[in-house]
């Protein structure tokens, strides 16, 4: 399975939170799962911690590579798909991992009901 994470199931990953199902642990645990995390989502997280709205540390990212998660960065080829969704979601950091997941065929795992409308989610 080849997966992106949505920013909240990362979030919820890494604070080994309830909220995350555990099917949904066992898949992103799982030696057969490839697991993509979005530099958007680094950058929103980013954003919120520097915000105040999220207590992590200043270097929780550099974890993720021990982590087993495979960084993906935004290209251009990402960019141009967003301007091809339906206006369905406005939000911009979710539209983005979308397009990449569009993109690169990868299945985002998501709970946002709204996002799982483009089809991307497993």
């Amino acid at each position: 399975m080849r997966l992106l994470l949505d920013t909240h199931v990362l979030l919820w990953w890494l604070a080994d939170s309830r909220e995350l199902r555990a099917t949904d642990k066992r898949l992103i645990a799982s030696p057969q799962s490839l697991v993509y995390v979005s530099a958007a989502s680094v950058w929103e997280v980013e954003i919120k911690r520097s915000l105040g709205k999220i207590a992590l540390p200043a270097d929780w990212a550099d974890h993720l590579d021990a982590e087993g998660f495979r960084l993906l960065s935004v290209t251009c080829q990402h960019a141009l798909q967003v301007t091809r969704l339906p206006p369905i979601h406005r939000d911009p950091f979710d539209r983005m991992l979308v397009a990449q997941a569009q993109v690169e065929g990868l299945s985002l795992l998501t709970y946002d009901a709204t996002v799982k409308r483009y089809g991307v989610s497993g």
